[in-house]
């Protein structure tokens, strides 16, 4: 068996290279091999870990100012420890618990700094096994994404203190509440990260659009289904059970779905390539 027949055997043998003869052209990342993929899977990680760190650490040196200004939905009728009605603080119940809510703040915040590395990375990997106007189309999903990320978050922060002050006070008449600062910024940190997610909506479908998944024409016909099931879902995202919380969920979902119609109608104009590749 000939040398260049042996080699189609090897695991580490790309496909590609199967249907070129073994002819591998070094500098096309598209041909590289397993082991070349997984080494530069392992930069990009590496990489967006790096920046993590840095945010992580930018966003420790002003823990206190950040943590200061997560605390401003809290009501300002929440009891600590001693009954300061006057103290709006959340408490820590071990000795260990304000280093951790600390760190765990700074590294959600570091993430949140870090995002339009995060997604520069993950689009540098893909983007050797992309078409010509996929490539051009990534940069702005990119920015929009970050945007969307940034508006989602944002409105999550607005809405927060509706839930905030129905879970605090429920109980009141029957209860002391003892608001401890892992729970609480557990909570928020979730509560913020649903409404950043969600404001990806738009992006997420229309890349099921650019692959053939699913067609604006299907998103117009089951629109009234996808409204009605957004409104109900709404009730369900949100923790706590205020009024306000679903219904500027539903609204966010009602115009994102909307908005994801539009992009799509746009990615085919600008980028008509897409239904001929």
């Amino acid at each position: 068996m000939a040398r260049g027949d042996l080699d189609r055997y090897d695991p580490l043998y790309t496909f590609e290279d199967f249907n070129a003869g073994g002819a591998e052209d070094e500098d096309d990342p598209s041909s590289m091999s397993l082991v070349s993929h997984l080494e530069e899977l392992r930069w990009r990680i590496f990489k967006s870990l790096i920046a993590v760190a840095i945010g992580t650490i930018i966003a420790f040196i002003f823990r206190e100012q950040i943590v200061h200004f997560l605390e401003t939905p809290l009501p300002k009728t929440a009891y600590n420890a001693l009954g300061d009605s006057k103290d709006s603080r959340p408490v820590v119940t071990g000795i260990m618990e304000g280093f951790t809510v600390m760190l765990m703040v700074s590294i959600v915040a570091g993430v949140m700094m870090a995002l339009p590395v995060i997604l520069y990375q993950a689009w540098a990997f893909i983007s050797p096994g992309l078409y010509r106007h996929e490539k051009s189309a990534a940069i702005p999903f990119i920015f929009i994404g970050i945007i969307l990320f940034a508006l989602g978050v944002s409105l999550g922060f607005t809405v927060l203190r509706y839930p905030v002050e129905w879970l605090v006070t429920f109980a009141a008449s029957s209860f002391r509440e003892l608001v401890s600062a892992g729970s609480y910024f557990t909570f928020v940190a979730f509560f913020i990260l649903v409404f950043g997610l969600i404001f990806e909506l738009p992006l997420v479908l229309t890349f099921m659009a650019q692959v053939g998944l699913i067609s604006v024409e299907t998103l117009e016909k089951k629109r009234a289904n996808a409204h009605i099931g957004m409104w109900i879902a709404s009730c369900f995202v949100t923790p706590g059970a205020d009024l306000y919380s679903p219904i500027f969920i539903g609204v966010a979902l009602s115009v994102l779905y909307e908005l994801t119609i539009i992009f799509i109608k746009l990615t085919h104009r600008f980028w008509p390539a897409a239904a001929a590749d």
